[in-house]
């Protein structure tokens, strides 16, 4: 998006009155913001949630130069703005409520991203570190994404463990991304903004203040397929995250502890109301695996609506096998050098990576997307062998 463009998202944004939520009912009516600040004050009041004092206060925006100067700002540390109404914006995102309609990027947003949330205690114990540093790394050597709010304690280590698995991990702020928060994070800041993205929906200058983080978490579950939660006492903000992402709909995991420290009481407590008690990394993927399945399956082109089952988009009389030349099927590149490499019998992952020179969370995807169209399996010790007739996909 061009700079010109994007001002008039920031305007919007700043403009007296607009929220979250009233910022998508104007984007309802009119095709983008610039058309907002064209439209005429009869125009504006006859949107559902616009009164005289918000639509006097879009007419009578001056800011414009305090935002020419944030864009430069933005420039000046590298980061971008992504709109919803860019491709880069998670669409995951979009399904909750009050979905910012902005976000201010350092480093990369995937649209392949699978996201997993880890939260917990900022006074972690030393079992819980060791505990999520291992299921992140295994997690992100599952090709998963680990989101995080990088705070102290059991979110700093739910990113250290995804960039040891080499893995992708996404920190999501509580205030603006010029601000290092907390200040002994500046290195692992720079990590996950070189191996993920670094957001926030606050703008550059914007302190840690308390009321922030409550709305950060949101996006934390927003942005995810579940939740794991560490350790949390009873009064923890990883148990606000964990229960919005109940009223998300995402899955809510929980790593019990020991009966006699306080901060396992929280995380006790969302697995006697519900919440999946975790003891490996397998218990949180088989929950998610459906999940992925379904996302997987939308963006499959030609999909009949209706269908359960990747393998019911098969025609009884497909018998098309990958190595065939005129097959209609559509493995990618990657896929097929990866079947390619199996077609000697079984590998483990390390010899997967080598040999097809892609990264940790390429390689995971592509094991993840021919396991889902049943063309290999795993096998214990992260070993993979090929079918004998991988499923085609028309």
């Amino acid at each position: 998006m061009e700079n010109n463009e994007l001002l008039y998202w920031l305007a919007l944004r700043s403009a007296s009155g607009i929220g979250n939520v009233t910022f998508k009912s104007l984007l309802g009516f009119f095709p983008s913001p610039y058309h907002v600040f064209q439209a005429t004050y009869p125009e504006l009041l006859r949107i559902p949630g616009i009164g005289p004092k918000t639509a006097s206060a879009i007419k009578g925006f001056h800011q414009w130069q305090k935002l020419e100067n944030e864009l430069k700002e933005l420039n000046k540390f590298h980061i971008h703005l992504v709109t919803l109404h860019d491709r880069e914006y998670p669409g995951i995102l979009k399904n909750i409520f009050d979905y910012p309609p902005l976000l201010y990027v350092k480093g990369t947003l995937e649209e392949g991203d699978l996201n997993i949330a880890m939260v917990g205690s900022r006074m972690a114990s030393t079992y819980g570190v060791y505990t999520t540093e291992r299921l992140a790394r295994e997690l992100a050597m599952n090709g998963m994404t680990i989101v995080s709010g990088m705070a102290r304690g059991i979110d700093s280590a739910a990113h250290r463990g995804a960039l040891a698995g080499r893995g992708r991990t996404i920190a999501v702020l509580g205030c603006g991304l010029d601000v290092i928060y907390p200040p002994e994070n500046k290195d692992l800041y720079k990590n996950i903004s070189e191996n993920g993205a670094v957001i926030s929906e606050y703008a550059p200058g914007t302190p840690p203040n308390a009321p922030n983080f409550p709305m950060r978490n949101r996006i934390i579950s927003g942005l995810s397929l579940g939740v794991v939660v560490v350790e949390a006492n009873e009064r923890s903000g990883s148990l606000i995250t964990a229960r919005i992402a109940m009223e998300q709909g995402r899955e809510v995991f929980a790593v019990p502890g020991s009966i006699d420290f306080h901060g396992s009481r929280g995380s006790h407590r969302l697995i006697k109301e519900g919440a999946k008690l975790i003891e490996n990394v397998d218990d949180v993927l088989e929950e998610i695996l459906p999940q992925i399945r379904r996302t997987r399956r939308e963006l499959l082109p030609g999909e009949k609506k209706g269908s359960t089952d990747l393998r019911e988009m098969r025609q009884p009389d497909q018998e098309t096998s990958v190595s065939h030349p005129s097959s209609e099927r559509s493995f990618s590149e990657h896929e097929t050098m990866i079947l390619n490499l199996l077609a000697s019998g079984t590998v483990d992952i390390d010899t997967i990576i080598a040999k097809s020179g892609l990264s940790v969370n390429e390689t995971m995807n592509c094991l993840l997307n021919l396991e889902l169209y049943d063309a290999i399996l795993q096998l214990p010790g992260k070993l993979y062998k090929r079918k004998e007739t991988p499923c085609p996909i028309p």
